[in-house]
């Protein structure tokens, strides 16, 4: 089992993201281990185990996600000649996932600047802690984006930042701001050393988190959801819901389209333009979401 497991992990990572590999990987580890026999499993096997998520997750895209990871597995199967079917390639599940970019549940820069004015419990975290979230609002990176980032990446003479190309993203140098220059230069050279516990590791990672360690992206998402998820009642705020804001409200100010793409990253202006909704759109949205009788 544990050749085979190799083997699928090897078979994920080949026709995968790092990303995706790494989530499917999980997905697929959590299935096995609640389908006994899964490898044989039938069309309505697969169906009912579906449907016993349904009462545990209520979000379409993580049913969908699961469902993907599972679709993966028995391809894997028929790669490896251990089945020539693949019982969960006719599922299609009905959960809508809308890509419109819900402008309501966004934030004002304004709003989003307070995200840096939270009282931190331990010292040490504050700079990091700044760091961190002025990289959200200021640049809209993605927590993978942070994660990857080294000392060489920032140029405190010039006043950038480079981000590297991911798969779905593109490499940019962007400006930082000038009050982020002193932040970060107080960060790196006077906290974030006293933040590594082993002073001969040669540790090239931005972000540490209070054990010394480079911080993941995991760990970078789990920190904004538990000190900031509940800042503003009714939005959630999140990696991406800033992200989201500070793209849109560079839109609304009137930047270029073409500006806004690569500064975000995007590979392509249609992703950009989806931030573009307009005042008709975005009110249908709030009236369907809000609206008491549906």
């Amino acid at each position: 089992m544990k050749q085979d497991n190799r083997e699928l992990i090897q078979y994920l990572r080949n026709r995968y993201t790092p990303d995706t590999a790494k989530a499917y990987e999980r997905e697929i580890t959590i299935f096995l281990g609640n389908l006994p026999g899964a490898n044989k499993a039938i069309y309505k096997d697969l169906v009912n185990y579906l449907g016993t998520l349904r009462s545990r997750y209520s979000n379409g895209r993580t049913i969908n996600r699961i469902l993907a990871s599972i679709k993966a597995y028995y391809e894997f199967l028929n790669y490896t000649g251990q089945r020539k079917d693949n019982p969960a390639k006719s599922i299609k599940l009905r959960d809508k996932q809308s890509r419109d970019i819900q402008l309501q549940d966004l934030f004002t820069t304004e709003e989003l600047e307070t995200l840096l004015n939270r009282k931190e419990r331990f010292n040490k975290l504050e700079y990091r802690n700044k760091v961190l979230m002025s990289l959200l609002i200021y640049q809209a990176l993605h927590p993978k984006e942070m994660e990857e980032l080294t000392l060489n990446d920032i140029n405190l003479q010039q006043g950038t930042i480079y981000i590297k190309a991911r798969p779905k993203s593109n490499s940019r140098e962007l400006a930082l701001k000038p009050t982020q220059i002193m932040l970060f230069y107080q960060y790196i050279f006077e906290i974030r050393t006293k933040l590594i516990k082993n002073k001969n590791e040669d540790l090239q990672k931005l972000l540490l988190g209070s054990t010394g360690n480079p911080m993941a992206a995991e760990d970078i998402t789990k920190h904004i959801k538990r000190n900031y998820g509940k800042r503003f009642k009714g939005r959630k705020v999140n990696a991406q819901t800033i992200r989201q804001s500070l793209i849109t409200n560079l839109l609304k100010a009137g930047n270029d389209l073409r500006i806004v793409q690569t500064f975000a990253g995007h590979k392509y202006p249609s992703t950009t333009e989806k931030y573009k909704q307009t005042n008709v759109e975005a009110l249908k949205t709030a009236v369907n979401q809000y609206h008491p009788i549906k």
